[in-house]
């Protein structure tokens, strides 16, 4: 499924939906270059769970827990990692395989970890049609 938002309350408001609809278990890997929309993206799937607390790029910290939704929402952002093994060091499986939904920033940069089945969303500018223009595929 692919979708065009022309602003970045557009691109808030389909991630809001997905989170109304997501399902505990889901992974949601999210790609696209940096300042393309995924923390905003991130940040309405986040409201459609019930998150109502600030929701930020974990960058640094890689991992950042929300459990004030109706799900529990591991956010990562995986940018900063230099080997896929380091995810060990977090215990990314409890995660990925628990009862909460995972959204994961930059998820390419360690797809060997990534379980088949996972839902992947390319965040896409085109300059082009506008300054916030975003084609996002939903895979």
């Amino acid at each position: 499924m692919e979708k065009e938002t022309w602003s970045p309350e557009e691109t808030f408001a389909l991630g809001k939906k997905l989170g109304e609809e997501a399902a505990p278990g889901e992974i949601f890997c999210l790609d696209g270059d940096l300042g393309v929309g995924k923390t905003v993206f991130t940040q309405g799937f986040a409201a459609g769970l019930g998150v109502t607390e600030p929701v930020n790029s974990p960058t640094f910290t890689i991992l950042q827990i929300y459990e004030e939704g109706r799900l529990p929402l591991y956010h990562f952002d995986v940018y900063r990692i230099g080997d896929p093994e380091e995810m060990d060091e977090i215990g990314y499986e409890e995660y990925f395989f628990g009862d909460g939904v995972c959204l994961i920033e930059w998820a390419s940069l360690i797809g060997e970890l990534i379980p088949e089945g996972a839902r992947r969303v390319l965040i896409e500018k085109d300059e082009n049609k506008g300054f916030d223009y975003r084609r996002i595929t939903l895979k």
